[in-house]
């Protein structure tokens, strides 16, 4: 891979030559039990997961993502409650968890939109500025997934609104889907299966859409099934939260406190789709059994030395205390064992994660 795998080999190795410094100032009945557990995958998980939440920024990013969904998706769910009446607009609320207060800002907003203008000039452009938010996306996992980001160009234009549009309608048909399917009986299962099937569905198909398949939806479900997981938790926290929220900042503030309700809120959900995707592709990449798993569909049976193996910076020495030393290349990069016979190069005939030879 080319491109962002810099910066990924970097924050890496630098996350591995921490934990091995601080294993070494650890006593021996400590250091050897800590470095068996950063050894195995559970381990090695943690410890590439926080340098890929360093080397992306995840802060940043997150709050960078929020802010265009808020100017991106908004905008749209306010344009179809303009066009469509009110009745969407009371769909849109409630899908967000809004009370009477918050809700009437909603509704005065969109009856104080011309219609007739709004579905010629607003249209063009609300759909025109909401391309920024795939394109923030778009940078994101391409970051994550140290692949290069695709070209922007005329063709790439579909890829944005498809992202955007199924963004904006996840947002409020999954909570009507959810409450349909209450009906059916186990109620108390279908609700929770339909959440997470579509969470599952939108966090496969935005970044395999935005990166242009470079990414499989093979490696992409373990951080989509993540995500969805933790969705099932979020969501009645969102609902026990977000209500009370929005109805203080409208009784205080008005609009403008609805406004950063939302934005904080968005910040949380951008937050968590970024970091589950984090985590999905340090789980895909990892080299071991179950990395292996998901990139070939069973397990390799590589075995290799522990002096090459992904533990190996976090082997004890005969003295209880971590080596000094930690590979600056992950395996992925051409680190480890070689078979061309030259050490840290990679085998031509091997592929990485994208399908490209190594």
């Amino acid at each position: 891979m080319t491109g962002a795998g810099g910066g990924g080999e970097s924050a890496e190795a630098a996350a591995m030559a921490r934990a091995v410094v601080a294993l070494g100032w650890l006593p021996p009945r400590l250091s050897r039990p800590a470095a068996k557990f950063l050894s195995q995958w559970p381990g090695r998980i943690l410890i590439k997961s926080a340098a890929a939440f360093m080397r992306i920024e995840m802060f940043d990013r997150s709050m960078t993502i929020a802010a265009q969904f808020f100017t991106s998706v908004i905008p749209i769910l306010i344009l179809t409650a303009t066009l469509t009446g009110s009745g969407n607009a009371d769909r849109i609320a409630d899908a967000m968890g809004m009370t009477d207060s918050s809700l009437s800002i909603i509704q005065q907003t969109a009856q104080g939109v011309d219609s007739a203008a709004y579905s010629i000039v607003g249209t063009v452009i609300v759909f025109a500025s909401a391309t920024s938010l795939s394109r923030a996306l778009t940078r994101a996992f391409a970051v994550i997934w140290a692949v290069p980001r695709p070209k922007s160009k005329l063709g790439s234009v579909w890829r944005w609104l498809a992202v955007v549009l199924v963004l904006a309608f996840a947002l409020v048909f999954v909570h009507g889907l959810s409450e349909r399917a209450s009906v059916l009986p186990p109620r108390e299962v279908w609700p929770f299966a339909v959440t997470l099937t579509c969470d599952l569905a939108v966090a496969v198909f935005v970044p395999w859409v935005l990166l242009s398949g470079t990414v499989t939806p093979r490696l992409l479900a373990p951080g989509a099934l993540i995500f969805a997981l933790v969705m099932l938790a979020a969501r009645p926290a969102s609902a026990a939260w977000l209500p009370r929220a929005l109805d203080n900042s409208a009784d205080r503030y008005g609009s403008i406190g609805v406004a950063f309700t939302c934005l904080a809120w968005l910040y949380v959900a951008a937050f968590l789709f970024l970091g589950t995707a984090v985590v999905g592709q340090v789980i895909a990449t990892d080299r071991g059994g179950i990395g292996d798993w998901i990139r070939h569909g069973h397990h390799a049976g590589e075995k290799n030395d522990d002096s090459h193996s992904e533990s190996a910076p976090f082997a004890t020495q005969g003295n209880g205390h971590a080596p000094e030393s930690a590979p600056t290349k992950p395996w992925w990069r051409g680190g480890g064992p070689s078979t061309t016979g030259r050490p840290g190069r990679p085998n031509p005939a091997e592929k990485d994660i994208t399908g490209r030879p190594g």
